[in-house]
């Protein structure tokens, strides 16, 4: 008893090696053979490997049928390189058969320090013993040779599960190896095959939806979600995926399979209907789904401001404002929800024109949130379109100075220099250098590139201005910064480009402010 005390408060003191000795010590003078296991594994987790075949011995001698001896037994064979050993152990132990002896074989094996060797022994293992494992244990040896960085081995592994047990696990694990691969089209036939076995697995079906919309086809991936059992969730994808590709038709569908559902509405559902009847036009049915949804349910924030947006679009303004009036007060002591109603009540009024009111919603609500990076955001922006130079650009650098690493703001304050500033305005050189910082941060973004390809043109460098525009036209061709290269390339006499450029910016948005102003100015 005493030295069990004593190994006792070192395990306590996380000393696992003083711990280890003090159970093997106690384990010599006992008949229990849990401490002669205790003693093993915690010397095997200190690779103590003398130490722990003195206490596999002690544990052997008091249950030589426990099945974690020859766990133990291979594990110091492998800890001393003695391969031929561990495999004979590995395989001893593996024929067994039953789930635990698997288990067993997975944690030996994942806690080695060679992962090759431990890869190589999993192979010679599964080659002369996979026929005892159940579908289950053989996904999971192919889900260990992946750990173990043996891609190719983890793909046989599941292939002849497959083969043998072509069942959901199987099916599942070998689609996302494919993926992992980069092989997409594997992928879907896996799935497709998958599915033509097991049609209403949700597993399946999610998993081939969650690819397709990856590889594009959001409409695909929602009907891929149509077969088989639905719920909330189901129902919840399916819309998700179908906005994505503003499929008017399966949202509409959709909605009408969601109303006639007669399982109880929960809501989850609620919420739902709410938004598909918003997405297809529904908006008065979207006005009565969001107000059954409980105020103190999660979704009961989202669903009251979502009424004051619906009837904003059925012109009630006035109500749409009284309504977040009410949410704002709802949402007393919690700032995060209140931020989102003030941000929406500014938003609703500059969509009207109503520009002196919205920046009058930016104020107070800094004044109850001081130095609230977002709100500071949304008014500089709000400031910067109404001429207000030097609102804007005070709110945009108190956002720096509370976030040096924000790239939108960097990016807003770099442009806004560039843009609003004279050619000869030493700031322009200030606008670079922010706008320099935004893109280390986020060398990828459309928006930043954008930006550097205006303030070099700014700066008079149209070929370097021209690079950017181009890259950033490529990554997302919208009318501003259509209207951007558009002016560079007309600069820079390649009119016709410029004009083609420019139309296929309207025929994406035929009333964009910069965009017609720009063909305007330029072509006068």
């Amino acid at each position: 008893m005493l030295k069990l005390l004593t190994a006792q408060f070192a395990l306590q003191d996380n000393d696992l090696a003083a711990a280890a000795r003090g159970f093997a010590d106690a384990s010599a003078l006992s008949s229990d053979p849990a401490l002669a296991e205790e003693a093993t594994r915690l010397a095997l987790s200190q690779k103590d490997w003398p130490l722990a075949t003195r206490s596999l011995a002690r544990w052997r001698e008091l249950a030589p049928a426990a099945p974690g001896i020859a766990q133990a037994h291979a594990w110091i064979a492998l800890g001393e390189k003695r391969m031929d050993e561990a495999r004979a152990g590995l395989v001893a132990l593996a024929t067994r058969g039953g789930d635990d002896a698997w288990r067993l074989v997975a944690q030996l094996l994942l806690n080695a320090d060679d992962k090759i060797a431990a890869a190589s022994l999993l192979d010679d293992l599964v080659r002369s013993s996979a026929s005892s494992a159940s579908e289950s244990n053989q996904v999971a040896l192919s889900q260990l040779a992946y750990k173990l960085g043996d891609k190719a081995l983890a793909r046989r592994i599941v292939d002849a599960a497959v083969v043998r047990f072509p069942g959901i696990d199987a099916y599942t694990w070998s689609a996302r190896l494919a993926i992992d691969g980069g092989d997409k089209a594997a992928a879907r036939a896996i799935y497709s095959e998958g599915l033509t076995r097991a049609p209403e697995s949700l597993r399946l079906r999610s998993g081939y939806a969650a690819l397709l919309a990856d590889s594009g086809d959001n409409a695909a991936a929602a009907r891929a979600l149509v077969a088989g059992p639905q719920d909330d969730t189901t129902y919840a994808a399916r819309a998700a995926y179908a906005a994505r590709a503003v499929d008017k038709a399966a949202l509409s569908e959709l909605y009408r399979e969601i109303e006639s559902d007669k399982t109880e509405r929960s809501s989850k559902r609620l919420y739902l209907l709410g938004q598909v009847a918003e997405l297809i036009g529904k908006l008065d049915a979207a006005l009565a789904w969001y107000r059954e949804v409980p105020i103190d349910d999660e979704h009961g924030f989202e669903a009251q401001l979502r009424v004051a947006l619906v009837l904003d679009q059925l012109d009630r303004v006035s109500q749409a404002l009284d309504q977040l009036h009410r949410v704002v007060e709802m949402a007393a002591g919690d700032s995060e929800q209140q931020r989102a109603a003030w941000l929406a009540e500014a938003d609703l009024l500059a969509h009207r024109q109503r520009h002196a009111d919205a920046l009058a919603v930016y104020d107070r609500a800094l004044a109850s949130l001081p130095d609230d990076w977002r709100l500071l955001y949304a008014r500089a922006l709000l400031a910067v379109d109404q001429g207000d130079l030097a609102g804007g650009e005070r709110d945009l650098r108190r956002v720096i100075e509370l976030r040096p690493d924000d790239a939108e703001a960097l990016n807003a304050l770099g442009y806004t220099l560039a843009d609003r500033s004279a050619a000869s305005d030493p700031r322009q050189r200030e606008a670079l250098e922010l706008i320099e910082r935004a893109l280390k941060l986020k060398p990828d973004e459309a928006a930043i590139i954008d930006s550097m390809g205006w303030v070099r043109y700014r700066l008079g460098e149209l070929d370097a201005s021209v690079q950017a525009l181009r890259r950033a036209y490529a990554k997302q061709p919208d009318a501003d910064i259509a209207a951007h290269l558009g002016e560079v390339l007309w600069a820079q006499g390649q009119r016709e480009e410029a004009r083609r450029i420019w139309d296929e910016g309207r025929k994406k948005d035929a009333k964009n402010k910069a965009l017609l102003e720009t063909i305007r100015r330029m072509t006068q």
